[in-house]
């Protein structure tokens, strides 16, 4: 079924990944980095089946890219000496998708790479970006 979905999709720009540019696979998903980084080793983890919310992944695939996540870290740590991470996905164009092919992405974030990074990812909404503490 995967297989026919990719030929479905042959415009998606994730459907047919470049070997080449692949840091790690599974049966389920593959690693690249992003071609528009937020910051230095900004990654991508995408499932191979096509589907375009995080919310029709299988268990499977959950655990994959969890995996992924993990192992990605692991690496970044041993090479980039990243402070923090924000992990994330836009999911539906509300929520600033462009590509509905879902990917998770994983931002390695440095101090001081921002004035004030608290709220983290909640920064999306910006007048919703701080809370009282």
């Amino acid at each position: 079924m995967a297989l026919l979905e990719r030929k479905e999709m042959k415009d998606c720009p994730f459907c047919n990944p470049d070997e080449d540019k692949i840091l790690w696979k599974d049966d389920n998903v593959y690693v690249i980095r992003d071609i528009y980084p937020a910051s230095p080793s900004h990654t991508l983890v995408i499932p191979f089946r096509h589907f375009a919310s995080i919310f029709a992944a299988t268990r499977e695939e959950l655990e994959s890219i969890t995996a992924a996540l993990r192992f990605r870290k692991l690496q970044l740590e041993r090479s980039l000496a990243a402070d923090g991470y924000n992990i994330g996905v836009n999911d539906g164009t509300a929520a600033g998708q462009t590509i509905p092919h879902v990917h998770v992405h994983l931002i390695p974030r440095f101090e001081r790479d921002v004035d004030d990074p608290r709220g983290g990812i909640r920064g999306v909404i910006p007048e919703r970006r701080t809370y009282p503490v």
